[in-house]
């Protein structure tokens, strides 16, 4: 799994190398990121040389006014699927924590995490972004790559790694912003800046615990055996 350069881009990597089976995750298959809205001319020409053909986009209405992406008249095809109805603004006004959030997108966005695991699995190259590339990316990411059969471990590591791919100061300039707006809330530095791994276990524990495990919680939803199939031919080898 490796981290990418891509000017412009927030926690821009490619989620290859990941244990799956007798095998593992390919490389230049699927990537994850934060949003678009900076990219740089160099940015545009690195996604273009990795040959990016479709981006799933997870953000909302609003967060697409406020940060339109910089890929716009390109070629590549963009897939919306906004993970919450409401704005993104509400996780701070009502101080969800993270473990709300993660509820709160297991249980009301089931079909659309079922849409992204299709969307990923019927063409590649593919890059799956959120605003930051951590909570909705991340648990998308996870179940996708549950459902392909990568190893939980590895899949939560992936997770995990969000963290030390946010620069200290965006971190700093945001949370200075998110203090300023919300000087209540409890959970800003967490939902802004943090993706410990035992946040992404307790989301496996609960699924196992309500659907038997998170391949068994998408299927509930709608995935097929025939999506199973093309997720893993298309993601592992």
């Amino acid at each position: 799994m490796s981290a990418l350069e891509v000017p412009g881009a927030l926690n821009f990597r490619d989620v290859g190398g990941l244990p799956a089976g007798q095998g593992s995750t390919r490389h230049g298959v699927l990537y994850r990121s934060g949003n678009l809205a900076h990219l740089t001319d160099a940015g545009r020409a690195e996604l273009r040389a990795r040959g990016i053909r479709r981006i799933v986009d997870l953000r909302d209405d609003d967060e697409i006014r406020w940060e339109p992406s910089q890929l716009t008249g390109s070629d590549v095809e963009t897939v919306r699927v906004p993970m919450f109805a409401g704005s993104a603004a509400s996780f701070f006004d009502d101080d969800l924590s993270l473990d709300d959030l993660y509820r709160a997108l297991i249980d009301g966005s089931a079909a659309r995490l079922v849409e992204v695991a299709r969307a990923v699995a019927e063409t590649q190259p593919v890059l799956v972004h959120c605003t930051v590339g951590k909570d909705r990316t991340g648990v998308s990411v996870a179940l996708l790559l549950a459902a392909a059969g990568v190893r939980e471990d590895a899949i939560i590591a992936d997770y995990a790694r969000t963290e030390g791919e946010l620069p200290a100061e965006r971190n700093r300039r945001v949370l200075a912003f998110l203090r300023r707006t919300y000087p209540r809330a409890r959970h800003l530095e967490d939902l802004a800046t943090r993706s410990p791994a035992a946040a992404m276990v307790r989301v496996f524990d609960d699924l196992r615990v309500r659907y038997g495990g998170p391949v068994d919680y998408l299927r509930a939803h709608g995935l097929t055996d025939d999506d199973v199939t093309a997720l893993r031919r298309a993601l592992v080898g």
